[in-house]
């Protein structure tokens, strides 16, 4: 029979483990944003200046990183590329929402799933700026072809 007071001690440790995980997941989120992120969506930024296109950085609920394309001279959300950190995450297993219309007037399509699925957890804060920058053109350009080929 097991000692009822070790049961309770186990209990209290496994509870401080998953807090310190919680915690640390949050930590690494906010180092991915500041080192990784944000001077990857500033670059892209620069660079889209080329073809009249802005751009804006938004942090929200301290939880969710987004960078959004705006349509050519224009200030109306073309697409929206969203990073997430799911609620009581123990490790740095992002979501992505993107989200984005196929003219002005048009109303999001959305479409979440796995934040750069080939990476692990261990390694996002390893993800090189480029890539990244690579990822969010990817998803820019495969909405904007689809929606100019789509029948509807």
């Amino acid at each position: 029979m097991v000692d009822w007071k070790l049961n309770l001690a186990n209990y209290f440790e496994e509870l401080r483990i998953l807090q310190e995980s919680k915690q640390e997941a949050w930590d690494n989120f906010n180092q991915f944003c500041e080192f990784i992120a944000e001077p990857a969506f500033e670059s892209l930024e620069e660079e889209l200046k080329q073809y009249s296109i802005r751009t804006s950085v938004k942090r929200q609920r301290g939880s969710t990183m987004a960078f959004h394309i705006f349509f050519p001279k224009s200030r109306i959300d073309n697409l929206q590329y969203i990073i997430r950190l799911p609620k009581n995450s123990l490790e740095l297993t992002l979501q992505l929402k993107v989200r984005g219309r196929k003219n002005r007037s048009s109303p999001f399509q959305e479409t979440e799933l796995p934040f750069m699925e080939k990476i692990a957890p261990r390694d996002v804060l390893k993800i090189e700026k480029s890539a990244l920058i690579q990822d969010v053109i990817e998803h820019y350009r495969h909405f904007n072809f689809e929606a100019l080929t789509s029948p509807e």
